[in-house]
């Protein structure tokens, strides 16, 4: 009896601490990278044109237009993939779909196929497929699952895509445009507040991946800066030669 109950608190345990994050969903890939990419893109876009020794005005005006083209470009960029994905996708249930409505059985014999391959035994095999074969709904996503990888009630969004991606890159772009909007009239408070977001970011984002927040803060500091430095770089070049 003291086993039964020790079993079954592990199993309470188990079933506890055994969750997952949700890593299909359709608006942490494009929240995330935008939000990096609109603290790259505008600080490199910033800190080129401040080493072409511009005016104040001119490295604002290029960060908000740097925020609003690449806001926009983003957002359009996400629901135009997710939403081309999503049709694809939703082109392919359709073939499923109607092949298990003409020809069940065949379907069915696929299925059991499968499950024998992994080895399952055959007769097992084929009542489990059997069973699950009798609500087509069922099927279909059991079909979706087993032979395209996809869950059909859980297809990403491509208004979620597009809306998640706009902010987090609106966000981020603001962060090297804030200090100038604030009166700052030197690049270093843009490069420091924007070096911050980028390893807040880093640091974040390991809240949802498991990695070290420190290591993935780190990573994601050195390569805005390296960005940044070097296009700080070739502003200066460019500004000589043209100059």
């Amino acid at each position: 009896m003291a086993i039964i109950e020790t079993d079954a608190v592990l199993h309470e345990a188990h079933r506890d601490n055994h969750t997952h994050r949700d890593v299909n969903g359709g608006w942490l890939r494009p929240a995330v990278f935008g939000a990096m990419d609109g603290l790259v893109s505008n600080l490199a876009l910033m800190t080129g044109v401040a080493g072409g020794a511009v005016s104040q005005q001119t490295i604002i005006i290029t960060g908000l237009a740097g925020l609003a083209a690449g806001a926009f470009s983003m957002a359009a960029g996400e629901y135009t993939s997710v939403a081309s994905q999503r049709e694809l996708v939703e082109a392919e249930l359709a073939v499923e779909r109607r092949e298990l409505r003409k020809h069940p059985q065949d379907e069915m014999a696929e299925l059991a196929a499968l499950y024998e391959a992994r080895g399952v035994d055959a007769p097992l095999a084929g009542e489990v497929a059997r069973q699950l074969s009798r609500d087509p709904e069922q099927a279909l996503e059991i079909h979706a699952r087993e032979e395209l990888g996809i869950d059909p009630n859980d297809l990403p969004s491509p208004l979620v895509a597009a809306v998640s991606s706009f902010g987090a890159f609106a966000l981020g772009a603001l962060l090297p445009v804030l200090p100038y909007l604030l009166g700052a009239s030197a690049l270093w408070p843009s490069v420091l507040l924007a070096l911050v977001g980028l390893f807040g970011c880093g640091a974040v984002v390991a809240r949802v991946t498991a990695r070290s927040w420190w290591f993935s803060g780190l990573r994601q500091l050195a390569l805005g800066g390296a960005a940044a430095a070097l296009t700080y770089g070739l502003g200066t070049l460019f500004g000589v030669a043209v100059g």
